[in-house]
This record gives C-alpha cells, sequence and structure tokens, in this order.
C-alpha cells in the first residue's frame, strides 16, 4: 500500500518515508500573504446566482471563516548513515553527517471552539518550532501546540491571541450513511481553502501508517483531498464536522480517509483535562446527545461526586456560563481558579438544582527528580532570555544541564545543552508540568522525546525514544 499523508512541504520536496515516491514540486505552491486584510463584504446575489445556489456553496460560505490554514516553520534533518539520535556525536570526533535546513510545512485545521483552540493532525505540526494559522480573511496568528496524540493522528493548537475566532459547528459521526455527500476545504497543495465534494465511500477503514502504528475506524470518502488537506474538515451537508481529513491512498485516485468527529470528541477530554494539565481535579465528565442538544454527565467522581451530581444528569450552566456543548466545558475549566468552587446548574428529573463542586489540587510530582530517577538527566526550565538569544520561539521547554553516566539517556546520545521541546504527547512548560507528563511511566516503558540541538549556524530537531528505568 502506497499512503501519503495529506500534508505538503513548501520550497522543499518533503513526504513521509512510506510516500518518497510522490514528491511535491515547488513550483505547483503558492505562498500566502503575510499581510492582515478584511474580509469584504458579500455582494448580493444576481438573480441568476440565486438560481445556481446549491447547497454545496451555502456549506463553504458558512464554514469557512473556521477552516485555518496552517504554516509550521520546521527543523529538517536528512541523516546519512547514522540511526537513532545521529548527529550527537562531536566530543568523539565523527563527523556530523547530518544535512539539515528550515521548512515550512503547509496543512490545513479547524477551529472547534470560539476561545482559539484548533484542530489538525498531528503529522501536520510534527517537528514544528514555530506554528501560525491563516484565516480566509488573510489575518495570521501565531498558535502553540496544546497536546499531541500521535496515535489517533490528532493534534490541539491554541491560537495565542484573544478571541472569539469563528468555530465549526461539530456534528456526528455514527449516523453517517454511505453514499451521503462529502464536502472538503482546506488548503490543497497551497491552494488556500480549496473546496471538493464527494461522497461517502466506506465506513469503519483501518489504514497502517506505520510500522507500529494503524488508524482505526476511518471515513472513506471519494472527496478529494490532496497534500495540504491533512487536518482540514470533512463536512457533511447540514456545514457540520463529521471528520477530519488525515490521509489519502497514492495509488488511488479519490480514495481519501478522515478521523471521524465521534472519535474526536472521546479524545478531546484527556487531551484538556484539567487534571492533566493544571493538576486540579474536579471528577467529572460529560457527553453529548446532538439529537436533543444535550450535555449530560457520563462520570461523576471525586468532588463532582461529592456534590451530588449523578450520571445521566443534563449540564446547563457553570459559574452562570451556558453550556451549550461539552467542549464549553472542558474549554472553561481550563482557566478557572482552582481555589474557588464551581456553581453548576443541572437537571435531574426534569427539575433543575445547583451543585457547589470544590475542585481538589493534586499534589504535584517533583519532575525534575522524575527526570533523573528515570532517565537520568538533570534539567531546568528554558527562560525566556535563554530562548531569546537562541532565536527560538519557545515558552518552555527544558534545557539538558547534566546526563548521569551509563543512564538510559547517556546510552541514547544525549548531551548537555540540548533542548528538550516535547516528552510523549507533551510540551513540557516547566518542571511541575514535566512533573505530571512524567508520573504515570512506568518502569520499562518506551517514552518518545523530541528535542533541539542549537549549533552556531543551525538547529537540529532530533527524536527517539528513552526506557524508563
Amino acid at each position: 500500500m502506497a499512503l501519503i499523508l495529506a500534508s505538503i512541504i513548501a520550497m522543499t520536496a518533503i513526504t513521509p518515508s512510506w510516500a518518497k515516491d510522490q514528491p511535491t514540486s515547488p513550483s505547483t505552491l503558492i505562498t500566502t500573504s503575510s499581510s492582515l486584510t478584511a474580509a469584504a463584504s458579500p455582494l448580493p446575489l444576481s438573480p441568476a446566482q440565486k438560481a445556481r445556489r446549491t447547497p454545496i456553496v451555502e456549506v463553504f460560505e458558512r464554514t469557512k471563516d473556521a477552516v485555518v490554514n496552517i504554516a509550521a516553520t520546521q527543523i529538517v534533518e536528512r541523516r546519512i548513515g547514522l540511526g537513532g539520535f545521529g548527529g550527537w556525536f562531536d566530543e568523539f570526533d565523527i563527523p556530523d553527517r547530518t544535512e539539515h535546513y528550515k521548512a515550512t510545512g503547509l496543512g490545513s485545521g479547524v477551529v472547534i471552539h470560539h476561545e482559539g483552540y484548533v484542530i489538525t493532525n498531528a503529522h501536520v505540526v510534527a517537528r514544528a518550532a514555530e506554528l501560525k494559522v491563516i484565516f480566509a480573511n488573510h489575518s495570521e496568528h501565531k498558535a502553540e501546540v496544546v497536546a499531541v496524540d500521535e496515535q489517533h493522528d490528532l493534534a490541539v493548537l491554541k491560537i495565542k491571541d484573544e478571541g472569539p475566532f469563528p468555530a465549526i459547528t461539530l456534528g456526528r459521526s455514527d449516523d453517517i450513511m454511505i453514499g451521503e455527500t462529502a464536502i472538503a476545504i482546506g488548503n490543497a497543495l497551497g491552494y488556500e481553502h480549496t473546496v471538493t465534494s464527494g461522497i461517502v465511500s466506506a465506513l469503519h477503514r483501518k489504514l497502517p501508517a506505520s510500522e507500529n502504528v494503524t488508524y482505526d475506524d476511518l471515513i472513506q470518502t471519494d472527496t478529494s483531498i490532496n497534500r495540504g488537506n491533512s487536518g482540514g474538515p470533512l463536512l457533511n451537508i447540514l456545514g457540520e464536522l463529521i471528520g477530519l481529513n488525515t490521509a489519502i491512498r497514492s495509488d488511488a485516485q479519490n480514495i481519501g480517509f478522515a478521523i471521524p468527529v465521534d472519535s474526536i470528541r472521546k479524545l478531546l477530554p484527556d487531551i484538556l483535562s484539567i487534571e492533566q494539565r493544571r493538576r486540579i481535579e474536579i471528577g467529572l465528565r460529560l457527553g453529548w446527545r446532538e439529537n436533543v442538544e444535550q450535555v449530560y454527565v457520563t462520570q461523576a467522581t471525586g468532588p463532582a461526586e461529592q456534590a451530588g451530581i449523578q450520571p445521566g444528569d443534563e449540564i446547563l450552566r457553570v459559574d452562570g456560563i451556558d453550556i451549550h456543548q461539552d467542549l464549553d466545558y472542558y474549554v472553561y475549566i481550563l482557566n478557572i481558579d482552582g481555589q474557588k468552587p464551581l456553581n453548576i446548574l443541572l437537571k435531574r428529573g426534569g427539575k433543575e438544582r445547583t451543585a457547589t463542586v470544590r475542585p481538589r489540587m493534586i499534589p504535584i510530582p517533583d519532575g525534575a527528580k522524575l527526570l533523573r530517577e528515570k532517565f537520568g538527566l538533570e534539567a531546568q526550565v528554558l527562560t525566556p532570555e535563554l530562548a531569546e538569544k537562541l532565536q527560538l520561539d519557545l515558552k518552555g521547554g527544558l534545557i539538558i544541564t547534566g546526563v548521569e553516566p551509563k543512564s538510559p539517556a547517556a546510552e541514547a546520545g544525549f548531551t548537555k545543552g540540548l533542548i528538550v521541546v516535547r516528552i510523549g504527547k507533551y510540551f513540557p512548560t516547566d518542571m511541575e508540568n514535566t512533573g505530571m507528563i512524567l508520573e504515570r511511566v512506568k518502569r520499562g516503558e518506551n517514552v518518545k522525546f523530541r528535542v533541539f540541538q542549537v549549533r552556531r549556524q543551525s538547529i537540529q530537531l532530533l527524536e527517539g525514544e528513552l526506557t524508563a528505568r
């Protein structure tokens, strides 16, 4: 099988290792203007246009403002004859046989919440040093990675500027009909906001992405998807998100695949978990019944259970904020004051009642201690001043200050001065965050690390796995 993840690299001819037979020609790409321009006011439709106005036209006009192009400035290296953490051999006087350069990857994404949360594919933002999202009106905003789930090829970004931003309507994928209309919008081959249409060809497809990863339960569509469409929305005729475009078959025509929106809904609570990200326990998991537009409790433990909340309760408001969908709740609580109670208005048995949930702070493990104990690494947080000096657009990250001899890190080739930019799925912003990332790592577990190696004239991004001891 020839599989291509539908993303492209501007000004270079880089494709995933299993797709090198399908290079992208730089001459076919266009660049996006860096100027900020307001969207033009739509002109009144002529009688002829009204007669030709189709549901697909309406879907595009209704959803295009929530679709973004993603420009990911990447550090790309080409190793020659060296495996593992090749290039970390200066102290042994072994010639550096790694070529490196910067490239701009072009992909797509879609805003799922007006606070500026964007979903895209993990492979779109993989190896990215800087991220920028570009809207249909050509406004540009820097973004940062919230979390990456490579097993499901899903990534969540947060736009750094304040919203509100136009957001897509999340649909459902459990009632998709084979043969129904499917619409894709994305940055196809660098042509921004390209819209294509087709049908849903099949459901529940499996697709091997690599030796260790197989994507499961995918939507197959004949809607035209090209490089650059990765991370863009697959929509139904109502303009609702039903999937996230992720891959195409290079040896076929119009065989593309998308992650079902129901799968994304199931993954988001863990990706946006306040317990994991801010160490605040609430104990509330929510679900969404689209047919009645109802947010309901699927699980209540800890503080939520103590407040009297029960599975099946309908959630109406949190601290006076209307909860229209489960995502509203997860986004809101990411920014709460963990010292103050949450006032939750819910409905049970047709009657409204208020529950007061008192969040509980979870003890934060010592990140520096866990790095040392599990991998033999000494590290400190990368300060903004040092990041600026190194010309890195990073907020956080860890700089390695020492490596224990004969430790897992030493055996893998880690050296002093490397900058850790990812551990597992998450970006380590500080030592507390690092502790939360590492506390569940068990002895013998392989953990993927991504690091920057900063040299006088270049920056390399390298990756590999360390086995916890």
